[in-house]
Protein backbone atom coordinates (compact mmCIF):
# COMPACT_ATOMS: atom_id res chain seq x y z
CA UNK A 1 0.00 0.00 0.00
CA UNK A 2 1.33 3.45 -0.94
CA UNK A 3 1.84 5.53 2.20
CA UNK A 4 3.66 8.56 0.77
CA UNK A 5 2.72 10.54 -2.35
CA UNK A 6 4.80 13.45 -3.64
CA UNK A 7 3.12 15.37 -6.46
CA UNK A 8 4.72 18.09 -8.63
CA UNK A 9 6.75 19.46 -5.73
CA UNK A 10 8.51 22.78 -6.27
CA UNK A 11 10.72 24.78 -3.96
CA UNK A 12 12.13 28.17 -4.85
CA UNK A 13 14.59 30.34 -2.97
CA UNK A 14 14.81 34.00 -3.94
CA UNK A 15 18.17 35.74 -3.64
CA UNK A 16 17.82 39.33 -4.76
CA UNK A 17 16.63 39.25 -8.35
CA UNK A 18 17.61 35.63 -8.89
CA UNK A 19 15.46 32.58 -8.14
CA UNK A 20 16.97 29.22 -7.26
CA UNK A 21 14.78 26.26 -8.20
CA UNK A 22 15.81 23.72 -5.56
CA UNK A 23 12.96 21.41 -6.58
CA UNK A 24 11.37 21.62 -10.01
CA UNK A 25 8.31 19.41 -10.40
CA UNK A 26 9.32 16.36 -8.35
CA UNK A 27 6.81 13.50 -8.12
CA UNK A 28 7.42 10.17 -6.38
CA UNK A 29 5.77 7.63 -4.11
CA UNK A 30 6.76 5.22 -1.36
CA UNK A 31 5.10 1.92 -0.52
CA UNK A 32 4.76 1.17 3.20
CA UNK A 33 7.63 -0.90 4.57
CA UNK A 34 10.01 -0.09 1.72
CA UNK A 35 13.03 2.17 1.25
CA UNK A 36 13.16 4.91 -1.37
CA UNK A 37 16.76 6.00 -1.98
CA UNK A 38 17.18 9.57 -3.22
CA UNK A 39 20.54 9.76 -4.97
CA UNK A 40 22.40 12.74 -6.41
CA UNK A 41 25.27 15.17 -6.06
CA UNK A 42 25.37 18.00 -3.56
CA UNK A 43 22.95 20.70 -4.73
CA UNK A 44 20.69 18.24 -6.56
CA UNK A 45 17.75 19.01 -4.25
CA UNK A 46 17.65 15.70 -2.43
CA UNK A 47 18.01 17.15 1.08
CA UNK A 48 15.42 19.82 0.33
CA UNK A 49 13.01 17.07 -0.68
CA UNK A 50 13.65 15.24 2.58
CA UNK A 51 13.17 18.41 4.62
CA UNK A 52 9.78 19.07 3.06
CA UNK A 53 8.61 15.50 3.61
CA UNK A 54 9.74 15.75 7.24
CA UNK A 55 7.86 19.02 7.73
CA UNK A 56 11.04 21.04 8.28
CA UNK A 57 10.48 23.20 5.19
CA UNK A 58 7.44 24.32 3.22
CA UNK A 59 7.12 23.73 -0.52
CA UNK A 60 6.51 26.63 -2.88
CA UNK A 61 3.90 24.50 -4.65
CA UNK A 62 2.88 20.88 -5.05
CA UNK A 63 1.73 18.42 -2.41
CA UNK A 64 3.06 15.75 -0.08
CA UNK A 65 0.54 13.37 1.48
CA UNK A 66 1.07 10.60 4.02
CA UNK A 67 -1.81 8.14 4.14
CA UNK A 68 -4.04 10.85 2.70
CA UNK A 69 -2.97 13.58 5.14
CA UNK A 70 -1.38 16.62 3.51
CA UNK A 71 2.03 17.38 4.95
CA UNK A 72 2.31 20.97 6.16
CA UNK A 73 3.28 22.76 9.35
CA UNK A 74 -0.23 22.46 10.74
CA UNK A 75 -0.26 18.69 10.18
CA UNK A 76 3.03 18.38 12.08
CA UNK A 77 1.39 19.88 15.14
CA UNK A 78 -0.79 16.76 15.17
CA UNK A 79 -0.21 13.01 14.73
CA UNK A 80 2.35 13.43 11.93
CA UNK A 81 4.80 14.84 14.44
CA UNK A 82 5.04 11.37 15.92
CA UNK A 83 4.67 9.38 12.71
CA UNK A 84 7.51 11.05 10.77
CA UNK A 85 11.01 11.28 12.23
CA UNK A 86 14.39 12.35 10.87
CA UNK A 87 17.99 11.18 11.22
CA UNK A 88 20.54 13.77 10.14
CA UNK A 89 24.01 13.53 8.66
CA UNK A 90 25.95 14.74 11.68
CA UNK A 91 24.74 13.25 14.97
CA UNK A 92 27.18 15.36 16.97
CA UNK A 93 25.48 18.50 15.65
CA UNK A 94 21.92 17.18 15.89
CA UNK A 95 22.27 15.81 19.44
CA UNK A 96 22.22 18.28 22.33
CA UNK A 97 25.79 18.31 23.64
CA UNK A 98 24.59 19.02 27.20
CA UNK A 99 22.11 16.13 27.35
CA UNK A 100 23.01 12.67 28.50
CA UNK A 101 21.81 9.87 26.22
CA UNK A 102 18.96 9.03 28.59
CA UNK A 103 17.65 12.61 28.43
CA UNK A 104 17.89 12.70 24.63
CA UNK A 105 15.89 9.49 24.30
CA UNK A 106 13.39 10.25 27.07
CA UNK A 107 12.41 13.67 25.72
CA UNK A 108 10.29 12.47 22.74
CA UNK A 109 8.77 9.78 24.96
CA UNK A 110 7.62 12.35 27.50
CA UNK A 111 6.52 14.98 24.97
CA UNK A 112 4.97 12.91 22.17
CA UNK A 113 3.84 9.77 23.99
CA UNK A 114 3.11 11.37 27.39
CA UNK A 115 5.03 8.68 29.25
CA UNK A 116 5.76 8.97 32.94
CA UNK A 117 9.36 9.32 34.08
CA UNK A 118 9.57 5.65 35.09
CA UNK A 119 7.93 4.46 31.86
CA UNK A 120 10.34 6.57 29.82
CA UNK A 121 13.33 5.21 31.76
CA UNK A 122 12.34 1.64 30.97
CA UNK A 123 11.76 2.52 27.34
CA UNK A 124 15.22 4.14 27.09
CA UNK A 125 16.81 0.78 27.93
CA UNK A 126 14.67 -0.90 25.27
CA UNK A 127 15.73 1.67 22.66
CA UNK A 128 19.40 1.16 23.48
CA UNK A 129 18.90 -2.58 23.12
CA UNK A 130 17.21 -2.02 19.74
CA UNK A 131 20.22 -0.17 18.32
CA UNK A 132 22.73 -2.56 19.95
CA UNK A 133 24.24 -0.13 22.45
CA UNK A 134 25.15 -1.09 26.03
CA UNK A 135 22.63 0.26 28.52
CA UNK A 136 25.37 1.89 30.59
CA UNK A 137 25.90 4.40 27.76
CA UNK A 138 22.66 6.10 28.83
CA UNK A 139 24.70 8.19 31.28
CA UNK A 140 27.12 9.55 28.68
CA UNK A 141 27.01 12.73 26.65
CA UNK A 142 27.51 12.81 22.84
CA UNK A 143 31.16 13.89 23.03
CA UNK A 144 31.92 10.77 25.07
CA UNK A 145 30.71 8.47 22.27
CA UNK A 146 32.29 7.36 19.01
CA UNK A 147 30.81 8.48 15.70
CA UNK A 148 29.06 5.17 15.17
CA UNK A 149 27.63 5.24 18.69
CA UNK A 150 26.41 8.81 18.21
CA UNK A 151 24.54 7.82 15.06
CA UNK A 152 22.99 4.84 16.83
CA UNK A 153 21.71 7.22 19.52
CA UNK A 154 20.27 9.46 16.80
CA UNK A 155 18.52 6.45 15.28
CA UNK A 156 17.19 5.42 18.71
CA UNK A 157 15.82 8.94 19.22
CA UNK A 158 14.01 8.70 15.88
CA UNK A 159 12.55 5.34 16.93
CA UNK A 160 11.37 6.63 20.31
CA UNK A 161 7.87 7.84 19.30
CA UNK A 162 7.26 4.68 17.23
CA UNK A 163 7.21 6.34 13.78
CA UNK A 164 5.96 4.93 10.49
CA UNK A 165 8.32 6.92 8.24
CA UNK A 166 11.94 7.87 8.87
CA UNK A 167 13.76 10.39 6.67
CA UNK A 168 17.49 9.61 6.76
CA UNK A 169 19.63 12.42 5.35
CA UNK A 170 23.14 11.10 4.58
CA UNK A 171 23.19 9.07 7.84
CA UNK A 172 26.40 7.20 6.97
CA UNK A 173 28.46 9.79 5.11
CA UNK A 174 30.64 10.83 8.05
CA UNK A 175 31.48 7.30 9.15
CA UNK A 176 34.30 4.91 8.38
CA UNK A 177 33.37 2.38 5.71
CA UNK A 178 33.17 -0.60 8.05
CA UNK A 179 30.96 1.35 10.47
CA UNK A 180 28.71 2.38 7.56
CA UNK A 181 28.09 -1.29 6.98
CA UNK A 182 27.03 -1.81 10.58
CA UNK A 183 24.63 1.15 10.44
CA UNK A 184 23.06 -0.03 7.17
CA UNK A 185 22.61 -3.52 8.59
CA UNK A 186 21.00 -2.02 11.70
CA UNK A 187 18.58 0.03 9.61
CA UNK A 188 17.58 -3.02 7.58
CA UNK A 189 17.06 -5.01 10.78
CA UNK A 190 14.89 -2.28 12.32
CA UNK A 191 12.85 -1.95 9.15
CA UNK A 192 12.08 -5.66 9.12
CA UNK A 193 11.20 -5.73 12.81
CA UNK A 194 9.08 -2.57 12.88
CA UNK A 195 7.72 -2.37 9.32
CA UNK A 196 9.32 1.05 8.92
CA UNK A 197 9.33 3.06 5.70
CA UNK A 198 12.51 4.96 4.83
CA UNK A 199 13.45 7.86 2.62
CA UNK A 200 17.21 7.39 2.40
CA UNK A 201 19.07 10.41 1.03
CA UNK A 202 22.63 9.71 -0.09
CA UNK A 203 25.36 10.31 -2.62
CA UNK A 204 26.93 6.94 -1.75
CA UNK A 205 26.02 4.50 -4.53
CA UNK A 206 27.21 1.43 -2.61
CA UNK A 207 25.03 2.26 0.39
CA UNK A 208 22.04 3.03 -1.84
CA UNK A 209 22.39 -0.35 -3.55
CA UNK A 210 22.56 -2.09 -0.19
CA UNK A 211 19.47 -0.56 1.37
CA UNK A 212 17.10 0.61 -1.38
CA UNK A 213 14.02 -1.09 -2.76
CA UNK A 214 13.31 1.85 -5.08
CA UNK A 215 15.53 4.65 -6.35
CA UNK A 216 15.17 8.16 -7.72
CA UNK A 217 18.19 9.98 -9.14
CA UNK A 218 18.10 13.78 -8.90
CA UNK A 219 19.96 16.50 -10.76
CA UNK A 220 19.33 20.25 -10.49
CA UNK A 221 16.07 19.75 -8.62
CA UNK A 222 14.58 17.24 -11.04
CA UNK A 223 14.27 13.47 -11.18
CA UNK A 224 16.30 12.22 -14.13
CA UNK A 225 15.80 8.50 -13.54
CA UNK A 226 13.69 6.30 -11.28
CA UNK A 227 12.90 2.66 -10.79
CA UNK A 228 14.00 -0.32 -8.73
CA UNK A 229 17.48 -1.07 -7.44
CA UNK A 230 18.55 -1.95 -10.98
CA UNK A 231 18.71 1.78 -11.73
CA UNK A 232 22.07 1.74 -9.93
CA UNK A 233 23.45 -1.23 -11.88
CA UNK A 234 21.97 -0.73 -15.36
CA UNK A 235 21.11 2.97 -15.71
CA UNK A 236 19.66 4.45 -18.88
CA UNK A 237 20.17 8.16 -18.17
CA UNK A 238 23.62 9.65 -18.99
CA UNK A 239 23.77 11.50 -15.67
CA UNK A 240 23.20 8.31 -13.68
CA UNK A 241 25.89 6.58 -15.72
CA UNK A 242 28.30 9.41 -14.88
CA UNK A 243 27.50 9.02 -11.19
CA UNK A 244 28.33 5.32 -11.39
CA UNK A 245 31.48 5.94 -13.41
CA UNK A 246 32.73 8.30 -10.68
CA UNK A 247 32.54 5.63 -7.97
CA UNK A 248 35.97 3.96 -7.64
CA UNK A 249 34.61 0.72 -6.17
CA UNK A 250 32.56 0.09 -9.31
CA UNK A 251 35.63 0.14 -11.55
CA UNK A 252 36.97 -3.45 -11.78
CA UNK A 253 40.28 -2.24 -13.21
CA UNK A 254 41.08 -0.39 -10.00
CA UNK A 255 40.08 -3.30 -7.76
CA UNK A 256 39.08 -0.84 -5.07
CA UNK A 257 37.87 -2.32 -1.84
CA UNK A 258 34.07 -2.52 -1.80
CA UNK A 259 32.00 -1.43 1.14
CA UNK A 260 31.20 -4.70 2.85
CA UNK A 261 27.66 -4.68 4.19
CA UNK A 262 27.46 -8.14 5.67
CA UNK A 263 27.18 -8.23 9.45
CA UNK A 264 30.55 -8.25 11.19
CA UNK A 265 31.28 -9.23 14.79
CA UNK A 266 31.18 -6.16 17.02
CA UNK A 267 34.53 -7.10 18.52
CA UNK A 268 36.13 -7.24 15.08
CA UNK A 269 35.06 -3.74 14.04
CA UNK A 270 34.39 -1.48 17.04
CA UNK A 271 32.47 1.80 16.69
CA UNK A 272 35.56 3.97 16.79
CA UNK A 273 35.64 7.38 15.11
CA UNK A 274 37.80 7.01 12.01
CA UNK A 275 37.93 9.44 9.11
CA UNK A 276 36.75 8.30 5.69
CA UNK A 277 37.46 9.69 2.24
CA UNK A 278 34.34 10.75 0.39
CA UNK A 279 34.40 11.12 -3.39
CA UNK A 280 31.88 13.62 -4.76
CA UNK A 281 30.38 12.13 -7.94
CA UNK A 282 31.71 14.94 -10.13
CA UNK A 283 35.27 14.66 -8.81
CA UNK A 284 38.06 12.44 -9.98
CA UNK A 285 38.32 9.27 -7.85
CA UNK A 286 41.13 9.09 -5.34
CA UNK A 287 44.02 6.87 -6.31
CA UNK A 288 44.31 3.71 -4.26
CA UNK A 289 47.75 4.72 -3.01
CA UNK A 290 46.58 8.11 -1.66
CA UNK A 291 43.12 7.32 -0.30
CA UNK A 292 43.11 7.02 3.51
Amino acid sequence: MTMLEICDLRKEYRTGRATLHALDGVSASLVAGRTLAVVGESGSGKSTLGSIVAGLETATSGTVTIDGTTVDRRAFRGPLRRRVQTVFQSPLQSLNAKFRVETTLAEPLRVLLRMSRSEASTRVDELLDAVHLPRELRHRRPAELSGGQQQRVAIARALAPDPDLVVLDEPTSGLDQSIRGHIVNLLRELQAERQLSYIFITHDIDVAQAIAHDVIVMQHGRIVEEGGREVLTAPTDPYTRRLLDAVPTLDPARRRRHLRLEALPAAAVPDTPVGAAINPPSAHPFDEETAP
